[in-house]
């Protein structure tokens, strides 16, 4: 079982622990990268308030990964159909090897 880390985190200025599974650099990391999308927003716009940084930095993450998530399944599903294509190929491969063996031993008994 992996052991939970608390993880001390500061975003727009307000500090957040956090219980976590995963390793303390990688929920430092995307806790930066909320930061900066966040004090992006508000720096753009004085009228967006840390709330509202809050809720469009997190639609637009939950954007990125619904659209992550299709290119993901997409691309196994072309994966799948790549190796389904790979073994058919490799069965015909070998049918044809078969026959051209016994092909030769029937030219090898009719020059004989």
């Amino acid at each position: 079982m992996a052991s939970k880390n608390r993880i001390k985190l500061e975003i727009c200025s307000t500090e957040y622990i956090i219980i976590s599974d995963e390793p303390e650099y990688y929920v430092k990391e995307l806790a930066d990268e909320l930061d900066k999308s966040m004090r992006d927003l508000m720096d753009n716009d004085s009228r967006v308030s840390t709330t509202m940084a809050a809720v469009l930095s997190a639609l637009t993450f939950a954007d990125e990964c619904r659209k992550a998530t299709a290119s993901a399944d997409n691309l196994r599903s072309q994966i799948k159909e790549y190796l389904s294509e790979n073994a058919r190929v490799r069965a015909e491969a070998e049918e044809a090897r078969r026959e051209n063996e016994r092909l030769r031993r029937d030219l090898d008994e009719l020059i004989k």
